[in-house]
C-alpha cells in the first residue's frame, strides 16, 4: 500500500483538492480525498506542496515507430508500397527500448496511442500502450485501438513520387471508398466464398462501426471529405490534427466528431499547415467540439505534451480544459477512461507528481507511478 500526501490533487473530475491525498494498493487507486485514514503500515510519498495528477496521455503519436537517433533502421511507421495496408499492426513495429519511452514516463507521459504514419490512404492499426515496459505485449491497453486513414498532401505526395495512384485528393477518397465497399461485399459473401483476404478481414470492425478510424486531415476540405465518407458509411471516427478546424469550428460542432489537435508547435513545413495556430484547440472547445491535444511524436517529442497544452492556454484555452485535453479527454476519446485519465477509485494508479503546476515551463516531475509502481523518482 502507498500513500501520496501533501499535494494539490488534480483529479480531472472535480475541483482541485488542496493538501490532499491519494491511496494506492495492488496497482489501483483505492481512495482520493482531503484526509485518508490508513490503519496499516504503508509507503508514504510526500508531494512537498507540489501537484498530483493522473498520468498524461498522448492520443496520437508514433513513439517506437520512428526510433530516436536512427534513420532507415528505426523507421517502421510507413509501408509506402501499397496505399491500402489495413492489415498492419503497430504492435509489430513498436520498440519499447527506444529512449523516447524513458523520456516519456520520466516526464509524466504514462500512456500513448501510437501507430502508422500518413503515407497511405489506409495505414494500419494503432495501439494504446503504457510507456514503461520491456515487452510490448505487456504494455498494451488496446492492441487495436483504431485504424489510421489519411487525406490531403501526404498520400498524394508519396504515391505521385512513385507514379501511381493516389496522386489526387479524388483518388484518395476513391481508394478508401473502394476498400469499404469491398469489405461490405466480402462480409455479405463470406459464407459462400472460402477465400481469405487479410486486408478486408482487418476492415470488418471498421465497417461494422466497432473500430474507430483516426482520420489524418489538416485542411478544411480534407476534414469535410473525412466527415462525408464517415457519414456515408456510418464510420466511427476522430479528426486527427484538425489544423484548420478553427476556421470551421461551428460546422464541426454540428457533426459531433472529437478532434485530436496538433502538433501546433514548430514551423509550417508544408502547404496544408499554413493556418497552423495554438488557437485551434480553444476555438474548437468553445464551439462545443471535444478535444485532446497531441504531439505527433517525433514531430514534437512526446514528453513535451504538457508544454503544448500550456501554449494552448496562452492562446485562449482555459486551464482546466487544457489539463483535461491531456488526461481524461484522450482517455474518453480512446475508450480507456474506465482505467486511466483521472484520479478515481478503482482506476489504474498512473500518477504524476510535479514540483510546480504542470503548465509552468520550469516544472519537473518528482515522482511517476505506472500501475502503482514507482517508475521514476527524482
Amino acid at each position: 500500500m502507498l500513500l501520496i500526501k501533501n499535494g494539490t490533487i488534480l483529479t480531472m473530475i472535480g475541483e482541485p483538492i488542496e493538501n490532499g491525498q491519494v491511496l494506492v494498493d495492488n496497482g489501483k487507486i483505492i481512495n482520493v480525498g482531503k484526509y485518508i485514514s490508513v490503519t496499516e503500515n504503508c509507503q508514504v510519498i510526500d508531494a512537498n506542496g507540489g501537484f498530483v495528477m493522473p498520468g498524461i496521455i498522448d492520443a496520437h503519436c508514433h513513439i517506437g515507430m520512428w526510433e530516436e537517433g536512427l534513420g532507415f533502421e528505426g523507421s517502421d511507421g510507413n509501408e509506402i508500397t501499397d496505399p491500402a495496408t489495413p492489415q498492419l499492426r503497430a504492435i509489430d513495429a513498436i520498440n519499447p527500448r527506444d529512449i523516447a519511452f524513458t523520456e516519456a514516463y520520466e516526464n509524466g507521459v504514462t500512456c500513448v496511442c501510437t501507430g502508422p504514419g500518413s503515407a497511405n490512404v489506409i495505414g494500419g492499426q494503432f495501439a494504446t500502450i503504457k510507456t514503461k515496459g520491456i515487452r510490448i505485449d505487456d504494455m498494451v491497453l488496446q492492441q487495436t485501438a483504431s485504424m489510421k486513414i489519411a487525406f490531403g498532401e501526404n498520400p498524394k505526395r508519396c504515391y505521385n513520387a512513385k507514379k501511381q495512384s493516389p496522386s489526387t485528393r479524388m483518388a484518395t477518397a476513391a481508394i478508401l471508398r473502394e476498400y469499404i465497399l469491398k469489405t461490405k461485399n466480402y462480409m455479405e459473401n463470406k459464407e459462400k466464398n472460402s477465400s481469405f483476404d487479410m486486408k478486408l478481414e482487418s476492415l470488418i470492425p471498421v465497417v461494422k462501426g466497432e473500430l474507430n478510424v483516426k482520420a489524418h486531415a489538416h485542411r478544411t476540405d480534407d476534414i469535410f471529405t473525412a466527415i462525408r465518407i464517415a457519414k456515408e458509411f456510418g464510420l466511427k471516427m476522430t479528426l486527427e490534427h484538425c489544423t484548420e478546424g478553427h476556421l470551421i469550428a461551428e460546422e464541426l460542432a454540428k457533426e459531433g466528431f472529437a478532434a485530436i489537435v496538433g502538433p501546433s508547435f514548430g514551423s509550417k513545413s508544408k502547404v496544408e499547415l499554413r493556418e497552423k495556430t495554438f488557437e485551434t484547440a480553444a476555438v474548437l472547445h468553445k464551439a462545443g467540439v471535444k478535444i485532446a491535444i497531441m504531439t505527433d511524436h517525433p514531430v514534437i517529442p512526446v514528453h513535451h505534451l504538457p508544454m503544448c497544452a500550456a501554449f494552448a492556454v496562452r492562446a485562449g484555452l482555459d486551464e482546466e480544459t487544457a489539463l483535461k485535453a491531456i488526461t481524461i479527454n484522450p482517455a474518453e476519446i480512446l475508450g480507456i477512461s474506465e482505467r486511466v485519465g483521472s484520479l478515481e477509485i478503482n482506476k489504474d494508479a498512473d500518477i504524476v507528481i510535479f514540483d510546480k503546476h504542470p503548465f509552468d515551463i520550469q516544472a519537473k516531475t518528482t515522482c511517476v507511478l505506472i500501475d502503482g509502481e514507482i517508475v521514476f523518482k527524482r
